[in-house]
């Protein structure tokens, strides 16, 4: 196939955030699955997150100049990097953003290291990015898998979930996951009973709910995300195994997932986040200016992280009058991080950013005043408890600290 046609196929689309008297011109590449399961969480949301960003930030500042791309990576690495190839080689893109699917992550982590570009990454859970594949050109924004995994799998043990059965998607994230929440679990005195790995993306997980059914395992750890959460989370309703005692864990879950679910059916659910539309004041009205434009659709957190690390790229971009990557990351890295979605926090030497994760439990239909209040935050994770430090992450850049 050719680029031409590879872009054509993508969905490639251009917007401009053009303020006048500009000194340093960027182009955003906005790259994540736009049709797919996880185009919700994602897709044209994401780019809407980089236009308030690029709006926001011409507010406080005309030296900066943006001007947004985006296409659809169809959730194939092959596209993905053939897109992220074109965009830096040809269509003179300094940074991309957001990448949801953490094989077509890696992917791009790969190719923008190559190019010596910049790559933010929102969509993604694999620690691998910040880990034995950590680059000096990629930062990893919003959550991983350690995260989840200590927030949800930690909650989960403590409230007496001890033996757990993994329904797996069949990618390095589902991969990452399992591997990361077996080991909290292991460490809290649990016990992993067995997994399936299931295809991506997958429709039908009777099969696999059958299994996890017959080890009789208190929990049922969902290592997945997207459409494929909510399809097996419905099919487990609908074959009653909660009704039998056995819990679900929704590893990597979003308040867009209870909205389409239902909180009949989601309710009791556990849960970790990086973000929740109704925080504090800060989120709520960032929310509100989203909804307006995006047919009342609140923001996911991965459409959060995409705001949240273009605002960072690009005071530093106005700082260092500069797109040069290493100058950029060197300034993004040595400067705290601050903004209206995640407060306060900081970029690591091996491209994690750390700040405060949350564990959620999903709202009963009795405790909910509308169609977006669906999460009740059970507790605050502070950045540093959150996420792996940085001497077990095994990125090569950086020496034990």
């Amino acid at each position: 196939m050719s680029m031409k046609r590879l872009l054509l196929s993508a969905g490639c689309l251009v917007l401009s955030v053009l303020p006048a008297l500009a000194q340093t011109k960027v182009k955003i590449g906005v790259l994540n699955d736009m049709s797919g399961v996880y185009s919700d969480i994602g897709g044209k949301g994401s780019v809407l997150a980089a236009q308030l960003a690029a709006e926001d930030f011409a507010a406080i500042s005309k030296d900066v100049t943006v001007e947004i791309v985006a296409a659809d990576h169809q959730n194939k690495p092959d596209i993905g990097a053939g897109v992220a190839r074109q965009w830096y080689d040809r269509d003179g893109v300094d940074a991309i953003f957001d990448v949801p699917t953490s094989s077509v992550a890696l992917a791009v982590s790969q190719v923008t290291r190559e190019k010596n570009k910049i790559f933010i990454n929102s969509g993604a859970g694999t620690t691998d990015l910040t880990g034995p594949q950590c680059s000096p050109n990629t930062i990893h924004w919003t959550y991983d898998t350690y995260a989840l995994a200590n927030g949800t799998g930690g909650a989960m043990v403590k409230r007496g979930g001890d033996t757990w059965f993994f329904l797996t998607a069949d990618y390095a994230f589902g991969q990452s996951l399992q591997n990361e929440t077996a080991a909290v679990v292991t460490r809290s005195g649990g016990k992993v009973l067995g997994s399936a790995k299931v295809p991506f993306p997958a429709s039908d997980f009777s099969s696999f709910l059958l299994q996890a059914q017959a080890s009789r395992a208190k929990v049922i750890g969902l290592a997945n995300a997207g459409g494929d959460t909510i399809n097996a989370v419905k099919q487990a309703h609908e074959f009653g195994i909660t009704e039998g005692g056995q819990k679900l864990a929704a590893l990597l879950f979003y308040a867009q997932d209870a909205k389409a679910l239902g909180l009949e059916i989601a309710k009791g659910l556990v849960l970790t986040e990086a973000f929740y539309w109704d925080l504090n004041d800060g989120t709520r009205a960032f929310s509100e200016r989203f909804a307006k434009r995006a047919n009342g659709n609140m923001p996911s957190m991965n459409q959060a992280g995409v705001y949240g690390g273009l605002m960072h790229y690009l005071k530093a971009v106005a700082a260092t009058k500069s797109k040069d990557p290493k100058v950029v990351m060197e300034w993004m890295k040595a400067n705290p991080t601050d903004d209206p979605l995640f407060g306060k926090g900081l970029v690591r030497p091996d491209g994690r950013t750390i700040h405060d994760m949350y564990l959620f439990e999903v709202k009963k239909p009795s405790e909910s005043k509308g169609p977006w209040d669906v999460y009740n935050k059970l507790a605050t994770i502070p950045g540093d408890q959150a996420f792996k430090p940085m001497s077990q992450g095994g990125c090569p850049l950086v020496g034990k600290s």
